[in-house]
């Protein structure tokens, strides 16, 4: 019986009986394996919608869980590419300097605390990079409502409770880059 998928096998009949031949010339050999299971390995994307949703019902949960802080995370410092083709342009970073936080009068180990990302391994290299960060963490300390540990005992940096009752949940990023 010659095999049935695409091999290079030359098949010939004769009077007598059919047979297979070797294929003639410089030919490859003819080696088909034609019983592997390949149904079996097929990857199929089925689950595709049900994980969609399974994400989504998460990223809702999330947010429910940590509400009314921002759902993007915590506010991140503008800085510069570090190479030559990317230093003109500005994106978020890892995290503020300790120099920025305390020109900002944040201590470093408060500001993970009120959503304000630190990185301890940064420096500034410039005076305008410096100024601009302070201005943000200034800008998102007037903006911050903290909430009191107990509402029955409210402590001096806590927020009033006029203020928390209107507080709502922000969903995009905080503070993004303007132009």
């Amino acid at each position: 019986q010659p095999p049935r998928c695409g091999s290079r096998c030359i098949q010939r009949t004769s009077w007598t009986r059919r047979r297979l031949e070797m294929p003639r010339h410089n030919n490859i050999i003819p080696n088909v394996h034609c019983h592997k299971d390949w149904q079996s390995r097929v990857k199929t994307w089925f689950n595709q919608p049900a994980r969609k949703k399974r994400r989504r019902d998460a990223r809702a949960a999330k947010a429910k869980a940590i509400s009314p802080r921002p759902v993007k995370g915590m506010l991140r410092p503008i800085v510069h590419g570090s190479t030559i083709r990317y230093n003109m342009k500005t994106k978020l970073g890892r995290g503020f300097t300790l120099d920025e936080l305390k020109a900002a009068g944040i201590s470093a180990k408060l500001a993970p605390t009120i959503g304000i990302a630190v990185d301890h391994r940064r420096t500034n290299k410039s005076e305008e990079s410096l100024k601009l960060n302070v201005d943000r963490l200034l800008e998102y300390k007037s903006k911050l409502v903290i909430f009191p540990r107990r509402s029955s005992k409210p402590k001096k940096g806590d927020s009033p409770v006029e203020e928390l009752k209107k507080v709502v949940q922000m969903s995009g990023e905080v503070m993004p880059i303007k132009g």
